[in-house]
C-alpha cells in the first residue's frame, strides 16, 4: 500500500525531531483536517491557526499591518510573515529551531479576484530551520478545488522543502 503525502511528511518531521505549525486562510483548515487524519499526528502537530481577516492575521501571527495594506493578504510578503508568525506562536517551550511554519493565503473564489490576482491564486510561505521562503501556484477550479489545490500545493511544498529536493522558481 502506497504511503499518502500527509504520512510521509509526518514520518520525516518524528525523524527529526522538528514540529509542524500551519497558518491558514484560503483554505479554511484544510490543511490541518489532513495533518490530523494520520494517527500519531500528535507527535509532531503543534496546532493551526485559520486567520481569514487582516485584523486576525495581524493580532494572532503577527503580520504587519503595513505588510497588509501594501502588498494584500495574498502575496509573498504576508505568506512569509504569515509563516514566520506561526512559528513564533505555536512555539511554546519548542525550540525555535524545531518548528517548521507553513502559510497559504489565496483568493478561493468565486469573488475577490482583480486582473492582477486571479480566482485560485495561492501564495505559499514556508519558515523552516534552513530554508525560508514563499511560493506562488494558480489553481482552475471552483471554490472547493482551488482549495484542495491549495492544500495540496502546500503539502507537497513542504514535503519537498523536507527532503531538499529543488523548489519552484518564483
Amino acid at each position: 500500500m502506497r504511503e499518502i503525502l500527509e504520512a510521509k511528511i509526518g514520518r520525516n518531521l518524528l525523524e527529526r525531531g522538528w514540529k509542524l505549525a500551519v497558518a491558514e486562510s484560503c483554505t479554511g483548515g484544510l490543511i490541518g483536517h489532513r495533518i490530523t487524519n494520520i494517527p500519531g499526528s500528535s507527535e509532531y502537530y503543534l496546532g493551526s491557526i485559520t486567520a481569514y481577516s487582516y485584523p486576525a492575521k495581524e493580532r494572532l501571527l503577527g503580520v504587519r499591518h503595513e505588510t497588509l495594506f501594501r502588498y494584500g493578504a495574498v502575496s509573498r510578503q504576508t505568506a512569509l510573515e504569515m509563516a514566520r508568525g506561526i512559528r513564533r506562536t505555536m512555539a511554546g517551550d519548542e525550540p525555535w529551531e524545531n518548528i517548521v511554519g507553513v502559510s497559504v493565503t489565496g483568493i478561493a473564489g468565486p469573488g475577490g479576484a482583480t486582473p492582477e490576482k486571479p480566482i485560485g491564486l495561492v501564495w505559499i510561505g514556508l519558515s523552516m530551520p534552513s530554508l525560508e521562503g514563499a511560493w506562488k501556484f494558480v489553481g482552475v477550479g471552483n471554490r472547493k478545488e482551488n482549495k484542495a489545490f491549495s492544500a495540496q500545493m502546500a503539502l507537497k511544498l513542504l514535503y519537498d522543502a523536507l527532503l531538499g529536493y529543488p523548489l519552484p522558481e518564483n
